[in-house]
């Protein structure tokens, strides 16, 4: 389970990367996605994620902080179920007028969660004397 967090935290770093790089590739991407199918497939991942990252928080090196982004992930794939098609292009266009500079900030964000979930998971979990 260590190793899919692992996989999982550079599967969100890498799409971060390519928003830092390429914001308008990544919003391509996401338009291309906004279908009813793919609104549950990515509802579902991050139901998984969320549920993994807790999975793995008690051998973690930051435990709570799992815990708390795996709650996080859990709350936001079933709030993604009652948003549906509709409020999920409001929020596409929302981000598509706030230009390329804050979509970079944001995909920025997610390479440095992808590398702290690879971090946190890598080493052993420090325990306080």
């Amino acid at each position: 389970m260590k190793l899919l967090a692992m996989v999982l935290g550079f599967i969100v770093a890498t799409i971060g990367a390519v928003g830092v790089v390429a914001p308008d590739v990544l919003l391509e991407l996401g338009e291309s996605l906004l279908t009813p199918t793919v609104l549950y497939i990515a509802a579902a991942v991050r139901i998984v994620f969320g549920a993994v990252l807790l999975w793995v928080a008690p051998v973690s090196r930051t435990p709570k902080t799992f815990r708390t982004f795996g709650a996080l992930l859990v709350f936001a794939g079933v709030l993604t179920l009652s948003i549906g098609i509709e409020h999920s292009r409001a929020m596409l266009d929302w981000l598509l007028g706030q230009g390329p500079l804050f979509m970079r900030a944001w995909a920025g964000a997610a390479v440095v969660l992808g590398l702290f979930i690879v971090y946190a998971i890598t080493g052993p979990r420090r325990f306080s004397a």
